[in-house]
């Protein structure tokens, strides 16, 4: 029987759910799908008690083809989740609406289960507005729900502290893939009471008998993104002698359940803390594995299993970062090996503004910079100095209480002002931090070693009587950009 899942007291999922990114490869080359016989397809899934559709508004005609199923069946017998990834940048509050709009045309219903959203840079605070305009939808009614997908454990923690209402967070978690469970996003999951839907399980597929003692694949012969995609996931691990390694030890435990590799690679992350699903591809029509996904629910891992597959797993060399690091930064693991299939360009945060004086300066439009007449960042030549900054994003505070989410924030908008001028926080080279209460600067300082630990610019900690008692953490920063 399948396993559900209390996403939300008012919405239970499927534990596995099928995922449709799939649908845009089976486009791919300008081929168009039969919408009508493709959403027939979809049936036998539901047929099978896996209810759970998982798509986003880039998976070609995804969500047409669940907006087709739920008219001829009804929206209560499906849940049906989707992704919003927007181009980088601002979106105005009526752009949001549109988008949202968009999907809800498609997908033939009054209302989002899930909506997860995704965001390309943190050192662009818009993405926050764009949160919060999402919250107002849900707060309409537009939206049930309101996920997040490929973020990371800092600024999931952020978000939530921020006021904004997440129920689950999509990210990339799997055996080759630790990266959820490394980082305390598990952990911070479990205290929030938000659930983690994890992709890439399987690994593009690689994570199955199929490839159990067969030759490395040259990458010019994948025939599906997502194997573009996974093997960059099995080159950071430690290619793919590595990866032989790991299926023979899942398939011994998988003989001795009577189950195959991807079972027990499935029902591992599914153990795994605050994992409410995982989400498993469909080829709709024409590659599909639903029996074998069904047997996931028929077996149990023991404490012997359990410390095989943990001890398989150390062996791996660590996926770099945490969740949804590769999409915002080197090694960028996706099927092309950049973003260029993605997006065009990163945007700056904040307009550069030249002066007749040789300078160029950049604001971050807070009511203070005008009030007292300065800059948030100001360039001359090669030297970029910026102000001291707190957690201020127009007229919100971000981060609520909480100095760890300040201090990121801190950092965030201190690293958008120096993107806006042509630099990075690689080029910093000396930072000062103020804080109001002495019993808090462990916590800012391991936040801001998290963010320079390679940098490891000059720095000065300060306690300091701040403007505003609900600022925890100021930071200012000097900058030299480098030659080229």
């Amino acid at each position: 029987m399948v396993e559900r899942w209390d996403l939300a007291p008012d919405l239970s999922i499927s534990r596995v759910l099928t995922g449709l990114w799939q649908i845009a490869d089976m486009e791919r080359d300008g081929r168009q799908l039969d919408l009508a016989a493709t959403a027939r397809e979809m049936e036998p899934y539901v047929d099978a008690g896996l209810t759970t559709f998982d798509m986003a508004d880039h998976y070609g005609s995804a969500e047409e083809i669940v907006g087709l199923f739920a008219r001829e069946h009804g929206s209560d017998a499906v849940q049906l989740f989707t992704k919003w990834v927007p181009k980088p940048g601002a979106s105005t509050r009526e752009e949001v609406r549109e988008a949202i709009e968009l999907s809800l045309r498609r997908m033939q219903t009054d209302r989002l289960d899930l909506l997860q959203f995704h965001a390309w840079n943190y050192a662009d605070p818009s993405y926050l507005d764009t949160l919060f305009y999402l919250q107002e939808l849900k707060d309409e009614g537009l939206i049930l729900h309101l996920g997040l997908t490929n973020t990371d454990t800092a600024h999931l923690r952020m978000i939530v502290n921020s006021g904004i209402v997440i129920t689950s967070n999509q990210v990339c978690f799997s055996l080759l893939d630790q990266r959820a469970g490394a980082h305390g996003m598990t952990e911070l999951c479990r205290e929030r009471g938000i659930t983690l839907l994890a992709f890439g399980a399987l690994a593009g597929g690689f994570l199955t008998d199929r490839w159990l003692e067969e030759p490395e694949p040259d990458q010019d012969g994948l025939e599906t993104w997502s194997e573009m995609k996974y093997r960059r996931f099995i080159r950071e691990a430690g290619g793919w002698d590595a990866l032989q390694r790991l299926l023979r030890v899942v398939h011994a435990i998988g003989e001795r359940h009577g189950v195959s590799i991807a079972n027990v690679a499935c029902r591992h992350i599914l153990d795994q803390p605050a994992v409410g699903g995982i989400i498993i591809g469909a080829r709709l029509g024409l590659s599909e594995h639903r029996d074998d996904n069904l047997r996931i629910f028929e077996f149990a891992l023991d404490d012997a299993d359990r410390a095989e597959i943990v001890a398989a797993v150390d062996r791996l060399r660590p996926i770099p970062g945490d969740c949804g690091d590769e999409y915002r930064r080197p090694p960028y693991l996706t099927a092309s090996g950049d973003l260029s299939h993605h997006i065009e360009a990163l945007p700056a945060p904040y307009e550069a503004k030249p002066g007749a004086d040789g300078r160029t300066r950049v604001s971050s439009g807070t009511v203070w910079e005008d009030l007292a007449g300065y800059s948030r960042a100001v360039r001359h030549g090669n030297r970029i100095s910026v102000s001291g900054t707190t957690a201020t994003h127009g007229d919100r505070l971000i981060g609520g209480s909480d100095p760890v989410s300040q201090t990121h924030f801190v950092i965030d908008k201190i690293e958008g002002a120096l993107q806006s001028l042509g630099a990075s926080l690689d080029d910093v080279i000396r930072t000062r931090v103020f804080i109001q209460d002495m019993a808090q600067w462990e916590q800012v300082a391991t936040v801001h070693g998290e963010r320079f630990c390679d940098i490891k610019p000059a720095n000065t900690l300060v306690q300091a009587g701040l403007i505003g008692s609900e600022y925890l953490v100021e930071i200012e920063a000097d900058a030299i950009v480098r030659s080229g």
